[in-house]
């Protein structure tokens, strides 16, 4: 795989970005990360791999509009970038072609 390399953390990020589509913000991550993968991250580990991921070109982001909810702030939404979903389709097959070589029917159950 060439280009850019990402963590686990960051392919994560990637993925519910593009979930969400045009409603990705660093809350509405957070819970989609929870609710799909039961896993817990914390908020500022959220918005740091999406800040990573926007300065290696993977998202993009822009301001959205104030609300009365926010007490009139706004929030950063997040997208995709082509160069993100390239990324994620990479990272895919890589992981698909070394699944694919797993032999079927051998025992994993070595104990440590």
């Amino acid at each position: 795989m060439k280009g850019t390399y990402i963590g686990e953390l960051e392919e994560l990020v990637l993925l519910v970005v593009g979930l969400l589509y045009e409603g990705a913000y660093g809350v509405s991550v957070l819970k989609e990360i929870k609710e799909q993968t039961g896993r817990e991250v914390n908020i500022s580990a959220v918005h740091a791999v999406m800040n990573r991921l926007e300065d290696k070109g993977l998202l993009k982001s822009e301001m959205g509009g104030t609300s009365n909810t926010r007490g009139g702030r706004r929030k950063r939404i997040y997208y995709l970038t082509a160069a993100g979903k390239s990324t994620l389709d990479q990272v895919r097959e890589v992981r698909e072609k070394l699944y694919g070589q797993l032999p079927s029917g051998a025992s994993y159950s070595f104990s440590a």
